[in-house]
């Protein structure tokens, strides 16, 4: 179950942890156009809900969801501890440390983290 929540004046649609997986494009055009439906401006989806195959980039799993937010001008966060993930990938490590630095791809810990980021400049 997805609900829209406004953090700090931004509308953000917070995908519930139960929910079908997301696995590639489909999944991900479906949480976009949910977004989009409810005047979401960020979609924040929680670890649990991706595919493994998402956290091993030479699947292209992520490049290809991630593309699809950017394509439609939505902002996504992965939200929760990926640490036994990047543990053992560097690449994914500066992956996530790339995209953090961005505005429009972040991998967070939690809701505060999320909060602290809409604030100001980080919206």
């Amino acid at each position: 179950m997805s609900t829209l929540q406004t953090i700090n004046d931004v509308p953000v649609l917070m995908c519930g942890a139960e929910g079908e997986v997301i696995a590639g494009e489909r999944e991900a055009l479906d949480c976009i156009g949910d977004a989009s439906y409810q005047g979401a401006e960020w979609v924040v989806i929680p670890v649990e809900r991706l595919d493994e195959a998402f956290f091993r980039l030479s699947t292209r799993v992520a490049g290809e969801i991630i593309q699809k937010f950017v394509q439609y001008r939505m902002g996504v966060v992965v939200l929760g501890d990926i640490s036994r993930h990047t543990v053992d990938s560097a690449a994914l490590r500066d992956f996530v440390r790339e995209c953090n630095r961005g505005r429009q791809t972040w991998f967070l810990a939690d809701v505060e983290e999320l909060r602290g980021r809409l604030t100001g400049a980080g919206a």
